[in-house]
């Protein structure tokens, strides 16, 4: 996107990378919780888990956009990093009151 200056291909292909790490993402985090077991930390911890549900509906959304305004689908996926940049207390607060 830098040297192409968010031109609507490169734009939407960034955005199809992000949306497959996003996949990874959640994958990943439903191996954890099906080895742990429901009842595990991170299964407690993570609830209802909405920014990983958020993220790749915005990348959904931001894909198809870049090819109407690149300027928007960028802004789309500079909000859904600065989403993921709040520090998130969740497992430590599990892990806090399962030790009480």
């Amino acid at each position: 996107m830098g040297e192409n200056r968010l031109a609507s291909t490169p734009t939407a292909l960034y955005g199809f990378v992000l949306l497959m790490a996003a996949v990874a993402y959640y994958i990943l985090e439903r191996a954890i919780i099906a080895r742990e077991g429901r009842h595990s930390i991170l299964a407690s911890a993570i609830g209802s888990d909405w920014k990983g549900k958020l993220s790749p509906v915005l990348y959904l959304i931001a894909i198809p956009l870049a090819f109407v305004n690149s300027w928007i689908a960028g802004g789309l996926y500079v909000f859904v990093a600065l989403l993921w940049l709040i520090p998130d207390p969740r497992i430590e607060r599990e892990m806090e009151k399962r030790e009480d």
